[in-house]
């Protein structure tokens, strides 16, 4: 496995780019903005460079990173000699559907079609391929760099050996895998969503404070973050997203909570808004 497409340039997009370069892929992303992608070149940049400079990275792999990346407004340019392709877009089922059709007209039949989805069906997403077998979910998590799991989740036709390919590539990644059998939510965010959700009702409630609720949460019950901070930095319409869909899917328990819905309408999105369950400085 050498040459590493990802599909997207936005928060998980780049985070795997910057992972995969870092790990000797050779990593070519792909947007249709190429505004966003001067934006996730410059990230990518100054995030190597100041890992570099506290000591997490080594100045020369920064340097062997940066060379082993490349940025193309062009499918056909990015994914023609894939090893394997790892698509980051939108959590929209549709958008996803139509990147795989291209990405299976422009691939070689030995690509493996990865999703970064932490909801949808890759079995839905596989089946418009020709290649249903060599296509799975590959979940990761934000910051990339810094979350060691991976979930690997297998479609009805994901066969051993692409399961396999994908769990080799989160080994070279530094990752840790776990392996799931597809079902709405899987098992990060089946569970991560429902605690949220409840997190907010509670905000909505006047149960206590949202500092007063994540710090319950973090010291009480060892979690590295509060619920509410969580969903702010995942971004609270993504986190919509997410929600309406393991209500259609999952039922009642999963239904959004109204103040999540308010918030989204408000423009509130968290952390890349400025604002959400708490305010942040755009720096």
């Amino acid at each position: 496995m050498k040459f590493l497409t990802v599909v997207g340039s936005g928060t998980m997009g780049r985070g795997i780019a910057y992972t995969a370069a870092l790990a000797d892929f050779q990593v070519c992303v792909q947007d249709v903005q190429a505004e966003a992608l001067d934006k996730a070149k410059d990230y990518i940049e100054k995030e190597m460079r100041k890992s570099a400079e506290r000591g997490f990275v080594d100045p020369g792999a920064v340097d062997r990173a940066l060379a082993n990346l490349s940025y193309t407004t062009s499918m056909e340019e990015a994914a023609r000699n894939a090893d394997i392709v790892i698509e980051a877009v939108f959590e929209q089922m549709e958008l996803k559907i139509n990147v795989f059709k291209a990405l299976d007209e422009i691939c070689p039949p030995h690509t493996v079609l990865a999703t970064n989805t932490s909801t949808m069906s890759p079995t839905e997403i596989a089946a418009q391929t020709s290649r249903p077998d060599r296509c799975l979910a590959m979940h990761f998590f934000n910051p990339v760099h810094k979350m060691k799991l991976i979930e690997i989740v297998r479609g009805l036709d994901t066969s051993d050996e692409t399961v396999a390919i994908a769990k080799q590539v989160g080994a070279r990644l530094g990752k840790e895998t776990v392996e799931v059998n597809e079902f709405p939510g899987f098992v990060t965010s089946r569970m991560n969503c429902l605690i949220g959700n409840e997190a907010m009702n509670m905000l909505m409630e006047g149960v206590a404070s949202a500092a007063d609720i994540d710090k319950a949460m973090k010291l009480g019950l060892n979690h590295p973050m509060g619920p509410l901070e969580l969903a702010d930095l995942v971004g609270l319409d993504s986190r919509l997203r997410n929600m309406e869909y393991l209500y259609q899917t999952l039922g009642e328990k999963y239904r959004p909570c109204p103040l999540l819905i308010k918030y989204v309408k408000a423009g509130r999105l968290g952390r890349k808004s400025g604002s959400g369950f708490y305010e942040y400085h755009q720096d």
